[in-house]
């Protein structure tokens, strides 16, 4: 079948190891399901696969994609969620010390065809396009979970996202606009600024800039080059929720503040399937629909992974097939 791989680890030069051919049909182990890919969208973790990072040498040759969207072999449409568990555990998935993403044990989604867990498909909402539900199972459920489980926001506090185009960051934007939240965003340019504006932010300043006032809940994705201002944009006893270090571990922890002022500092990671259940109804209930940059046919991979890398991202980045 065709399929979008990494051949092997490249931690300089991740595109080297990208190759797009030929792979072999998945068999479907017994509890498990076919799924037809017509959408998957690109993540960096996608990336770190293609580093190396996350994934042991003899996993290789890896299909890439974490997540999509597409059709079971009786027809049903349906969302991929992308956290595959240990059988044997119960409750939250995401804490389960043996689970994996797609690409990392388990063969990914770029591809014509993927086989996972048959409680890891959901029924697609009529109202939304594969290519949208594609986005849903790994930056939109990372936001959702971000928002409403880890942040303890109420509707009318004021939160702010760090990084204004993103993936997550514009997921962000989206959900909390829609929530009833008054949401900031900081952004490296006015394009990106302006984009996240156009999504729903109430404002949007330049990285790093003094802000108006203090807020209630820092959303973080970036790490080293945005930490000390979320630190310093918190009220006392405000929330940071972080998801990722894009730019890296940050230098200093900034421990008098963490303690003087009572913040709390909350990871977050993925989401649970019912988290995607809800998202999805979310979604249906309020018209919000996940903004992309990109669409591009899975043969043009290349072209979204370097945008992603060069960090010249809209939105999402989204590969479809017929």
């Amino acid at each position: 079948m065709f399929a979008v791989y990494a051949a092997e680890p490249s931690p300089q030069d991740p595109i080297a190891a990208l190759r797009v051919g030929e792979r072999p049909e998945p068999e479907v182990p017994e509890g498990w399901v076919k799924v037809a890919v017509r959408a998957a969208s690109l993540n960096m973790h996608d990336l770190w696969t293609l580093r190396g990072v996350g994934i042991k040498p003899e996993q290789f040759p890896m299909i890439l994609g974490c997540d999509g969207a597409g059709v079971l072999e009786d027809g049903t449409e349906v969302v991929l969620h992308s956290v595959i568990g240990d059988p044997d555990w119960s409750g939250d998935e995401t804490l389960d010390p043996r689970r994996t993403l797609l690409t990392e044990k388990h063969q990914g989604t770029f591809a014509e065809h993927v086989v996972v867990p048959r409680r890891n498909v959901l029924p697609k909402p009529a109202g939304l396009s594969f290519a949208e539900a594609a986005c849903m199972g790994t930056a939109w459920l990372t936001a959702y979970r971000m928002l409403f489980v880890n942040s303890g926001l109420r509707p009318g506090q004021t939160m702010l996202v760090q990084g204004a185009s993103g993936g997550v960051s514009t997921a962000l934007v989206q959900l909390g606009r829609a929530a009833g939240f008054r949401v900031w965003v900081t952004g490296r340019t006015e394009e990106k600024r302006a984009l996240a504006e156009t999504l729903g932010a109430h404002r949007s300043f330049e990285s790093g800039a003094r802000l108006p006032e203090r807020v209630d809940a820092v959303f973080e994705t970036v790490g080293k080059a945005t930490w000390s201002h979320s630190m310093k944009a918190l009220k006392p006893g405000g929330t940071l929720v972080i998801s990722g270090a894009t730019s890296g571990d940050a230098s200093a922890a900034e421990l008098p503040r963490l303690f003087f002022l009572q913040l709390r500092v909350v990871g977050s990671t993925m989401g649970t399937r019912e988290e995607l259940a809800d998202l999805l109804s979310f979604c249906d209930l309020t018209g919000v629909r996940p903004q992309i940059g990109a669409e591009l046919p899975f043969e043009r991979v290349e072209e979204g992974l370097r945008a992603m890398l060069d960090g010249e991202t809209a939105g999402k980045i989204v590969f479809t097939r017929e």
